[in-house]
C-alpha cells in the first residue's frame, strides 16, 4: 500500500467506478464524484495526492475546476480526462497547469501509470520545497553575527533590499573573507524569492573561454563538444538570484554580453539566434576597486554603473571591534557540536590577542583559526597557545601565522624574496590549486600566474 489518495471527477459513472476499483486493487485510496462543485467540497477533507478530472463536466467545467484547484494547492497534480472532440480543452488545461491529459476510452493501466508519475512528481516537489526552506533557514539574517556599528549598518541596508519584490542589481564590496557570499545568501533567503534558486558563480574559477557558455548556455553543435543543448546559469536561476562572485575577474570579452543580459533581462545561448527572456535578480561581489579597474580599462564603465545601483561595503573584521569575540563564541558553539568538544570559555590573554590581531583573512581566517584551536585544545578554555597567531605587540607564538600576515619582511630579507616565499606558502597550503592560492592571497588567478612566472615558481 502506498497510502496515496486519488480523486476522480467524472459524470460517466461506469468509467469512474472502474477506475476507482482498479486503483484500489493497486494500493491507492480512491474517491469518485460527478461534479466540480462536489470535488471542491471533498478537496479539504480528502487532501488527495492526484486528481483526475473530465474536461466536460455538468455545471462547473473541468477547466474552471482546474483553476480552483490551483488556488487551493498550486502543486497538486491534476490529470484531465478528454473525449476525442475536446482535445483542445485538454491542451488548454495543460497550459493552465494541468499535469497531463489522457484520452477516452481510458486504458486503466495507463491511468495507473499516470497516477504513479504524478504522485512521484508531487513528492519530489514537496522534498525540494522542504530542502529549500531548510537552506534558507540556515543562511538568513538570523545567522549573521555582529553588533558593531559597521556590521549593523550594512545588515540593515541588506534587510531593506530583501524586502523589495523587484531587487535592483546589488554590488557587494570588501576584502576577501569578509562574508560577502553569506550576505548575498541572506538577502535571497529573507526575501520573496527565497523558495526560488540561488545560483552562485565563482567567476575566478571559470576560464574566460568557457564563461560565456556557462552563463548563457549553448545549442547543440555550437562548438565541437556541444553534443546537446544546455541552458546556462542565467536560465538555471529563473525566478531567483544569480550571485556573481569576484565579478572583477570576468574577461572584458564577456562583460558586454553580461551587461546586455542584465539590462534586457534576456539571454541568447551560444549558437542560437533566439533570445530567451529571464527573470533573475543579480548580486555581484568583488574584493577589487572596480572604479580603479574602470580607469585602467580593465572593467567596462557601463557594466560597473549598471551593477553599482546599490553598493554595500562589507567591513573588514579589524574594523568591527568586539564582533571578533562574538564571532569566536559563535564558531565555538558550531565546532563544539561538530567535533564533540566543550571549549566554552576564552581566557583574558586569548581575548586580548583576538581583539588586537589585524585579521588579514577576515572572518574566514577567524573561522579556520578557531576550528584548529578547538581541535588542539584539551580543556574547556581557549588559550593563546591554541590560536597559533602572531601578536602584533608580543612577537610570535608557538606557530607563525599563515599567508596574508600584514607584517614587514624580517630585517635584511629582500622584498621580492619575501613575496616569493608567501606565494610558495600559499601554493603549498592550497595543495597546488591556483584558484585557492589566489583567493588566500587576495589577488586574481591571472595575477598569481604572472607572479609564478616572474619568480620561477613551479605550479
Amino acid at each position: 500500500m502506498n497510502g496515496s489518495t486519488v480523486l476522480i471527477v467524472d459524470d460517466e459513472q461506469t468509467l469512474a467506478r472502474s477506475a476507482k476499483a482498479f486503483l484500489l486493487d493497486h494500493g491507492y485510496e480512491a474517491e469518485v464524484t460527478g461534479s466540480g462543485e462536489q470535488a471542491l467540497e471533498l478537496l479539504e477533507r480528502l487532501q488527495p495526492d492526484v486528481v483526475f478530472a473530465d474536461v466536460r463536466l455538468p455545471g462547473m467545467s473541468g477547466i474552471d475546476l482546474l483553476k480552483r484547484i490551483r488556488e487551493f494547492d498550486p502543486v497538486l497534480p491534476v490529470i484531465m480526462l478528454t473525449a476525442y472532440g475536446s482535445i483542445e480543452g485538454a491542451v488548454e488545461a495543460v497550459k493552465l497547469g494541468a499535469f497531463d491529459y489522457v484520452k477516452k476510452p481510458v486504458d486503466l493501466e495507463e491511468l495507473k501509470l499516470l497516477a504513479d508519475r504524478a504522485r512521484e512528481n508531487r513528492q519530489l516537489k514537496q522534498e525540494l520545497s522542504y530542502y529549500r526552506r531548510r537552506a534558507t533557514e540556515d543562511v538568513g539574517f538570523a545567522t549573521m553575527v555582529g553588533q558593531s556599528p559597521a556590521a549593523r549598518a550594512v545588515l540593515e541596508r541588506a534587510r531593506q533590499l530583501a524586502e523589495l519584490a523587484d531587487t535592483p542589481p546589488v554590488l557587494l564590496t570588501g576584502e576577501t573573507g569578509t562574508g560577502k557570499g553569506l550576505l548575498a545568501r541572506a538577502i535571497h533567503a529573507s526575501g520573496v524569492r527565497a523558495a526560488k534558486p540561488f545560483i552562485e558563480v565563482n567567476c575566478t574559477a571559470i576560464p574566460a573561454t568557457l564563461m560565456e557558455a556557462e552563463l548563457f548556455g549553448y545549442e547543440r553543435g555550437a562548438f565541437t563538444d556541444a553534443k546537446e543543448s544546455k541552458p546556462g546559469l542565467f536560465e538555471a536561476g529563473e525566478g531567483g538570484f544569480l550571485f556573481l562572485d569576484e565579478i572583477g575577474d570576468v574577461d572584458l570579452s564577456v562583460q558586454g554580453k553580461l551587461l546586455r543580459a542584465i539590462e534586457d533581462r534576456a539571454v541568447r545561448r551560444v549558437g542560437s539566434v533566439r533570445e530567451r527572456k529571464i527573470d533573475v535578480r543579480i548580486i555581484a561581489a568583488t574584493n577589487r576597486d572596480l572604479e580603479r579597474e574602470v580607469q585602467r580599462e580593465r572593467f567596462r564603465s557601463d557594466l560597473y554603473f549598471r551593477l553599482a545601483v546599490i553598493v554595500l561595503h562589507v567591513p573588514p573584521l579589524r574594523d568591527r571591534g568586539e564582533d571578533v569575540v562574538l564571532l569566536t563564541e559563535h564558531f565555538l558553539r558550531l565546532l563544539n557540536a561538530k567535533y564533540g568538544r566543550s571549549v566554552r570559555d576564552i581566557s583574558a590573554p586569548a581575548r586580548e590577542l583576538l581583539l588586537s590581531y589585524p585579521w588579514p583573512g577576515n572572518v574566514r581566517e577567524l573561522s579556520h583559526v578557531i576550528e584548529r584551536a578547538v581541535l588542539w585544545s584539551r580543556g574547556p578554555t581557549l588559550e593563546v597557545e591554541h590560536l597559533s597567531l602572531t601578536s602584533p605587540d608580543h612577537g610570535s607564538s608557538a606557530e607563525p601565522h599563515a599567508v596574508g600576515q600584514p607584517s614587514l619582511p624580517p630585517q635584511g630579507v629582500d622584498l621580492a624574496h619575501w613575496e616569493k616565499a608567501m606565494i610558495e606558502r600559499a601554493m603549498r597550503d592550497a595543495g597546488g590549486n591556483q584558484t585557492k592560492a589566489a583567493q588566500r592571497l587576495g589577488i586574481s588567478r591571472d595575477t598569481l600566474r604572472y607572479r609564478l612566472r616572474k619568480f620561477g615558481v613551479q605550479p
